[in-house]
């Protein structure tokens, strides 16, 4: 079945995204329509060896871990959480094979796409454009590459998660509700570096 989309949270602000980037500085986009599953299961069960072989990677078992494979990037969320993000319109692969390594075992499979977009944030100011508004310490040996946190930036709860160390990459999964709010606040904190 193909996945219909309407607008993205952030079809209203494209625009105001790309005037607040920065060349060489600061780049802000949305990454709209990910697919997005939330899998619960006992990460110590045979379902979650058998879920790690399916998609390739085992489920990361440390707090704010990722794990990659070619078309995956898996976020711890909690003890017995992890969210598979994917390419967009992968939503029902994924929950296909999550819920057949799963079996009879308990656990659950939801495809949450629609709940949260994506702001991409990129460049050498990217760190400290965060920090105005993110009580983590995001420096690069705290925060590395791989790494995800639920916290608040700008009153507003997200997920951040390092893509890139080197050349200082984030995503940060805000709920659709927050999306407008979050990328006026980014905008405004972006102001300084247009200067």
């Amino acid at each position: 079945m193909a996945e219909l989309h309407g607008e993205s949270p952030l079809a209203a602000r494209t625009e105001t995204l790309a005037d607040s980037s920065v060349p060489g500085a600061l780049q802000l986009s949305e990454v709209a329509f990910t697919a997005q599953v939330a899998l619960r299961v006992d990460p110590k069960s045979p379902a979650a060896e058998r879920i790690g072989t399916a998609v390739g990677t085992m489920l990361p078992n440390q707090p704010g871990q990722v794990a990659r494979t070619e078309q995956l990037q898996i976020l711890w969320m909690g003890p017995d959480e992890w969210l598979l993000v994917g390419p967009e319109g992968s939503a029902e692969r994924i929950q296909a094979t999550l819920t057949e390594a799963l079996g009879e075992e308990h656990g659950s499979v939801v495809d949450v796409s629609g709940n949260r977009t994506i702001i991409e944030v990129t460049g050498p100011k990217s760190r400290e454009l965060l920090a105005k508004g993110c009580a983590l310490d995001l420096h690069r040996r705290s925060f590395a590459s791989d790494q995800c946190a639920q916290t608040l930036l700008a009153r507003a709860g997200v997920v951040l998660l390092c893509r890139d160390t080197e050349r200082p990459s984030f995503w940060i999964f805000v709920r659709a509700s927050f999306a407008r709010y979050l990328a006026d606040w980014l905008a405004d904190a972006a102001a300084e570096y247009r200067v």
